[in-house]
């Protein structure tokens, strides 16, 4: 494979591999996406990109990171994604959107304002999660879902989902990492359930089977759905055991037939304080081994900087795209200095074809 050969997933052709990770911009009010968000992701668009994925845009107000996350839970959301849809596509790329629900990991500060849960009285909000376990000392308790609650969260996940269709997305990725909601539910750590939703392996993931089935009830079979998740909470060696990689093999064997096209690769997020091995690409042999073992499309993501970085974890397949987070931050238009550096075509805005000829 090659870096700059289009990937075809359904009926959708990315023009490239390279695509922008979803990440929070914690600007919205009400949920509501602005002026902000148009030039963040319309400029990354510009910039060459195969796909641009919104940030992580909460499924109600209750599964909001933070009080100024996106939401896509009523009209008025809906209606202010559908020009910042619009002008992605409008510069060949596709316009990608991960939903999420934070669990208890909502109602916390946004970074800049300090880490840490929302002071109480603060606008805060009464957060959920699999079990009454709170993230780590001096945060909230989370109230466990019971099944009612379960079943109201797989139907937020299904409507905003149908919401993203009319606001213009091609692609939605569910987040099933850092530590959030559904991670929750996965990881034996931060589930002590004792019903269907808890213990075993396969009841510990019931909720996202549950999820994908319920999103693939109204998004259409033409269009791609992606999941990340953590392949591992680095949980320390001599304690009990996280999730991990084997269980993330397991869970994209059952998430394929499921209609879940390809599986986004990071790790970490439900443990504070662990020993993370970071490096260039520390995460790329977890995407590789999902990806060979499991027989499904993956995505990496983690410290990737360099177009010659990227370009070799395509060739080797060791994964089908790299997804660029920070890096796209310091430079929207990376797609367009790897293309020169490895010797692509890419095309341009006919306004910037001055620059890029």
């Amino acid at each position: 494979m090659n870096l700059f050969e289009p990937l075809t997933q359904r009926s959708l052709t990315l023009r490239n591999r390279l695509v922008v990770s979803p990440m929070c911009e914690y600007s919205a009010v009400e949920g509501v996406p602005n002026d902000w968000h148009l030039v963040h992701l319309g400029s990354r668009a510009v910039g060459g990109a195969g796909a641009v994925i919104a940030e992580a845009t909460a499924v109600s107000a209750q599964a909001r990171i933070s009080p100024q996350d996106t939401g896509l839970w009523n009209q008025i959301q809906l209606d202010a994604w559908q020009p910042i849809t619009r002008f992605i596509k409008a510069q060949g790329a596709i316009a990608g959107v991960q939903l999420a629900h934070a669990g208890r990991k909502a109602s916390t500060r946004r970074p800049w304002e300090g880490h840490g849960p929302v002071p109480a009285g603060e606008g805060d909000w009464l957060t959920v999660a699999p079990s009454a376990l709170p993230f780590d000392s001096g945060w909230h308790t989370p109230q466990a879902l019971d099944v009612a609650g379960i079943e109201a969260v797989v139907a937020d996940f299904r409507a905003a989902a149908q919401r993203a269709l009319t606001a213009g997305f091609e692609l939605i990725e569910l987040h099933a990492a850092h530590g959030y909601l559904l991670h929750q539910f996965l990881s034996p750590l931060s589930n002590r359930r004792s019903d269907e939703y808890g213990g075993s392996f396969d009841n510990r993931t019931r909720i996202v089977r549950e999820i994908v089935s319920a999103v693939r009830q109204v998004w259409p079979a033409e269009l791609p759905l992606w999941l990340r998740i953590s392949a591992t909470d680095w949980a320390p060696a001599d304690g009990p055991r996280g999730w991990d990689i084997e269980q993330s093999v397991q869970l994209a064997q059952q998430l394929e037939p499921l209609g879940v096209d390809l599986i986004d690769v990071s790790s970490g997020g439900l443990l504070p304080h662990v020993q993370i091995p970071l490096g260039p690409g520390y995460q790329v042999p977890f995407a590789a081994r999902i990806r060979r073992e499991a027989g499904i499309a993956t995505g990496a993501v983690g410290l990737i900087t360099e177009p010659a970085q990227a370009a070799a974890i395509v060739a080797n397949d060791e994964a089908d795209v790299v997804l660029i987070a920070r890096e796209s931050l310091r430079d929207p238009y990376f797609p367009r200095r790897a293309a020169q550096l490895l010797g692509a075509k890419i095309d341009a805005p006919v306004q910037y074809q001055r620059a890029w000829q």
